[in-house]
This record gives C-alpha cells, structure tokens and sequence, in this order.
C-alpha cells in the first residue's frame, strides 16, 4: 500500500510543478491525441499560479517524491495556465456557481495509484466548505475516465482552439456536491 500525503501547493515547489505537467501531458495524453493535438496541449494546459497564492492547490507526494497535483478555484477561469489565454480572475459566487477544479496532473510513475482521488476529495470538501454545491472541469480524454468513476458527467465536449488552428479535445464535467 502506497504512503501518499497531501498538502498544499507553495511557490517553492512550482519548478517541480511545471516539470511534473510537461511529463503528464507527454506522456498520459499520447493515447488520446494525436501528434499536433498533444503538442497543441502545452499552449491550453499548464500551471495557473493563481491557484497556489489562492492556497487551492494541492501536492501529492510518497517518500519525498512527487506524485501529483491539482486544485480548485473560486475564480471564473475553468482551465488553462498562466500562458492560456482568456483567462478570468473574477470570484465565483457560491450560492449560484460551480468551484471549478484545476490543473489535476498525475505523475507517470503514479498512475491508477489513487493520487488523482486523493486530490480530488481534498478539492470537493474545500469548495463545499466554501458554500459551493456543485464544481465543474474541463477534463481531458485522458482524465475522463477517473471524473467518471468519481461521480462527474459530461456537461458538453468542446475544443480548445490554439493559436496555430489546433484544436484540442475536452469535455467539460460537473458534479453536485
């Protein structure tokens, strides 16, 4: 049995952060995209230091290494990092909002490991602690699997058009808390 803990996010860790979401998208997306789109993904995923300074971030780790991560928001952005553009800062409002659940990257070494759960329990009660009754993703092909299993439905699929014409494939999920 795995020894996985979990805390929050801080600013020290964003280099090992990035590292861990390139190795992700490059490695548990390619089942899913094809070459363009899986390069495609580094323009529309990626780090959102927002989350970190908003203390929404969590960090999985066993023995010191790093397993995974991914966090919540109470900001109307629903995914994308720091470079992602449309981006929007303004605060949720609880009582008519969904918590959006953010940048979730498991470590290729980790997978089916419980890592992704263990993440996405911690985000679930922290936004209904918060007063929010529902959250919402934009989940990757790769990802749906797990937000399935863990109570998520398809809202509607959508692309994510970059700024060289690529389209990459998402579906946005939500789930009543």
């Amino acid at each position: 049995m795995s020894d996985l803990t979990l805390r929050l996010a801080t600013e020290a860790d964003l280099p090992a952060l990035r590292d861990l979401m390139a190795r992700s998208i490059g490695e548990l997306q390619t089942r899913f995209l094809d070459p363009a789109q899986l390069a495609a993904s580094f323009e529309v995923m990626g780090l959102d230091t927002q989350l970190v300074a908003d203390r929404t971030y969590f960090v999985v780790e066993e023995a010191g290494a790093l397993a995974g991560c991914g966090g919540w928001s109470r900001r109307a952005t629903l995914f994308g990092g720091d470079h992602s553009a449309g981006r929007d800062a303004a605060l949720l409002d609880p009582a008519k909002d969904a918590a959006r659940i953010r940048a979730m990257y498991t470590s290729p070494d980790f997978v089916r490991r419980g890592v992704g759960r263990l993440i996405l329990a911690a985000c679930e009660a922290a936004a209904r602690s918060e007063g929010f009754r529902r959250a919402e993703m934009a989940a990757t092909l790769a990802g749906e699997p797990l937000y399935r299993a863990c109570g998520y439905e398809v809202i509607e699929p959508f692309e994510s058009v970059t700024s060289t014409g690529v389209a990459v494939p998402l579906k946005r999920m939500g789930k009543a808390l």
